[in-house]
């Protein structure tokens, strides 16, 4: 069956009510009431309650394969499914059965979840949707009608990764700051909280999770300028049980612990005036025998740590995996991946839970590929540095020192002690970023979707913080705007591809290469699969084993999301979102394109065995001709607009002012020829669509250097064009 949003009866109504947007839920038909009651009628079964997921169930979620109740499955993030009627043998035939429309095109990152038969899913700007999982009918929406302008506090698209359920209430995480809880079976708001100061520029793209009639959820915005912390709240009421800081504040004020207390011996300066940074905005696994739960945080601002701490120093608890006791939040150990991290190697990966027969003995063990290139094996309970290896190359350390568990650095990377710039591998957007991982205990091997590239480090020596944007202290515009040779050597060797890595000896057993990085979270079975899709519009499966391609499905656009698999009625199914988007579409340039062309088509794809649904052909698309009108500008006001881009454009317009294929591509742009650019750049005429005015840090003049830059490198790549048309 085929499920089109255009082709439904029911269409969600948005009701603003007390302060909340409703989402009207669509139950389909209704029985017609009989004129006079059958005696003989047997009493009709009672209806399930919708979504009573509790700790029960999810500590006994094996027992219980045919659903999908938390974001990795299970508490402890393994992604691994015992279903096996899909598997290695028949994989072959896979088809489509469903799909739906989504009604937005920024990227998708949200991984399904599905209880009894009910599919629930998020999608970008942090609308809910939920779905009879074996016919794609729309049951509900929800729309939490937040503000497009929250766009200019977000570095990496407005993306949502999805929800947590628990005993009748589906729960999610708005990009503006709030948590909200939704009836299961309606969608309607129950209740609703700020988890964050919406004076400052902080964000919620992650999913939260539930444990104990508790609901988790940290933040992120590190780069903005904020101070990271993660928030417990009643699941019931909504009510803040706890709420744990990541780093700490201003001491003059005193400390909320003494985790905090001892971290601020580790900063100097005025950090807390920034925040900090070090927000938890990825995974969260549990451990509910010994009620920990683990997490990670991100990069300190800005990264160039003279800035944020002066005097330099370890600067706890940034870029670190942290484990938190669940009943009060408390600190129960910490791993510093990158002490006073200057590279942006956020630890926001998921920590993924197992138990693992190391050296003849069975260690309770917590597992992350981190942004730094490095697959660490830590004791869940102690936080003991079992093994720590690289699984990409690696440039900025020797490796880690297994008695301190401190990377050994090498002193030519940290580019703001020694004032030169530095390429260094990985690069920020890491060996391993936000894309799920998964565990499979049949083959002992963890399958990570990992890529290689580089990125060229420069201090930006006129730095001044701005109000808009994001606050790094790094000269973008060397490397990301220029056409420098910084830049075409950081997409030397760009590489991405599915690894297969044996977390006991620490070494790579099989990849499958792609053409580029960028690509989806994991999914493995007990059929002896595991699922990925690629940035090249492709969903495949592999052998677990070895690695083996066996199937493939077209997508038409990139897919960034985790897969997942539920059964109905017997029958299994697999599901992924798809939708090209995240920080290589923001980003753009060369980086978006080595994988090809890219375009979104946001949509849900369901699969299962025999499944003959096609998708329509994608609409053709736009072909658009460079037509810059001709450069009055000086080469001094052109440089000032490289300068200018590099700092206040460059994370939303694309590298070298190519649009990575979602938001405009400033070079087409008919304002390069009218006064109408001041209206958008310094008057905030699209501030609807995440383009707010610059004028508190541009003036007249300086917008116009950045128009003068954005006409000079469309005059230059049309010209290119026409060079390469000839050859």
């Amino acid at each position: 069956m085929i499920v089109k949003s255009s082709h439904l009866a029911a269409v969600a109504i948005g009701l603003m009510i007390g302060g909340f947007a409703f989402g009207c839920m669509h139950s389909g038909e209704h029985a017609q009431a009989n004129s006079a009651p059958a005696a003989a009628a047997p009493a009709p079964a009672a209806p399930v309650a919708a979504a009573q997921v509790d700790a029960a169930r999810l500590v006994g979620a094996d027992k219980d394969p045919g659903n999908w109740m938390i974001y990795g499955r299970t508490y402890s993030e393994q992604r691994f499914s015992p279903l096996d009627k899909i598997n290695a043998d028949n994989v072959k035939n896979l088809g489509l059965t469903w799909y739906y429309d989504l009604d937005t095109d920024r990227g998708q990152e949200a991984t399904p979840v599905v209880v009894d038969g009910v599919m629930y899913i998020t999608t970008a700007w942090s609308l809910v949707k939920a779905f009879d999982a074996k016919t794609g009918k729309l049951l509900w929406d929800f729309d939490p009608k937040v503000g497009r302008e929250i766009l200019i506090h977000v570095c990496c698209d407005a993306v949502n990764r999805g929800v947590a359920v628990w005993k009748g209430k589906v729960y999610v995480g708005t990009i503006d700051g709030r948590l909200i809880a939704l009836d299961a079976a309606t969608g309607t708001p129950v209740w609703s909280v700020q988890t964050t100061d919406r004076d400052k520029p902080y964000t919620i793209t992650s999913a939260p999770r539930a444990f104990n009639d508790k609901i988790v959820i940290g933040n992120s915005g590190s780069e903005y300028g904020v101070r990271g912390y993660m928030s417990a709240y009643d699941a019931a009421t909504g009510k803040l049980l706890w709420r744990t800081y990541t780093v700490p504040g201003n001491p003059s004020k005193g400390f909320e612990s003494p985790a905090m207390e001892k971290a601020a011996a580790t900063w100097s300066g005025k950090w807390w005036e920034e925040g900090g940074g070090a927000t938890a905005w990825g995974g969260i696994s549990y451990d509910p025998d010994l009620d920990i739960m683990y997490f990670g945080t991100a990069n300190g601002v800005e990264w160039d740590q003279k800035h944020r701490s002066p005097k330099g120093g370890d600067n706890l608890y940034i870029s670190s995996i942290i484990a938190l006791k669940g009943s009060t939040g408390e600190y129960a150990w910490y791993y510093q991946v990158v002490p006073g991290d200057v590279w942006d190697y956020d630890a926001t990966q998921d920590v993924v839970l197992a138990d693992l027969t190391i050296d003849g003995k069975l260690r309770k063990v917590a597992m992350q590929a981190g942004k730094d290139g490095y697959f660490y094996v830590l004791d869940r309970k102690t936080g003991e540095l079992i093994s720590a290896n690289n699984f990409v190359p690696v440039n900025w350390s020797k490796g880690i020192d297994p008695k301190t568990g401190r990377p050994m650095e090498i002193a030519a990377a940290r580019y703001d002690k020694t004032g030169k710039p530095f390429t260094i591998t990985p690069a920020p957007s890491g060996g391993h970023n936000w894309q799920p991982m998964a565990f499979n205990p049949q083959t002992g091997l963890v399958y990570i979707p990992a890529q290689e590239e580089g990125f060229a480090f420069a201090t930006d020596k006129h730095f001044r913080e701005t109000t808009v944007g994001n606050n790094m202290a790094i000269d973008l515009a060397k490397v990301t705007a220029g056409k420098g040779q910084a830049f075409k050597n950081a997409l030397k060797g760009e590489k991405g591809f599915l690894l297969a890595w044996d977390p006991v000896h620490q070494k790579e057993v099989w990849r499958f290469q792609y053409a580029g990085p960028w690509d989806s979270g994991i999914m493995t079975t007990a059929g002896n699969l595991v699922f990925q899709g690629n940035a090249t519009h492709e969903f495949a499966a592999y052998r677990a084993d070895n690695g083996e391609k066996l199937w493939s499905s077209p997508t038409q656009t990139a897919i960034l999301a985790g897969s997942m698999t539920y059964e109905v009625e017997g029958e299994q199914y697999v599901a992924t979102l798809v939708g090209w988007g995240g920080s290589y579409a923001i980003l753009g340039g060369g980086l978006a394109k080595i994988s090809g062309p890219q375009r979104n088509i946001s949509r849900l794809l369901v699969y299962k065995l025999g499944g003959a649904a096609t998708l329509p052909p994608p609409a053709a698309q736009e072909v658009k001709v460079l037509d810059p009108p001709k450069q009055t500008a000086s080469a001094a006001t052109i440089a000032e607009g490289k300068t200018l881009y590099g700092r206040n454009c460059v994370m939303c317009h694309g590298v070298d002012v190519v649009s990575g294929g979602i938001n405009p591509d400033l070079r087409y742009s008919q304002l390069l020829s009218d006064d109408g650019w001041y209206d958008v750049v310094l008057g905030g005429k699209f501030k609807d669509q995440g383009m707010v005015s610059f004028a508190k840090d541009l003036n007249k003049q300086q917008a116009n250097a950045i128009r003068a830059f954005v006409i000079q490198h469309a005059i230059d790549d049309k010209l290119e064009e026409a060079k390469q048309a000839k050859n």
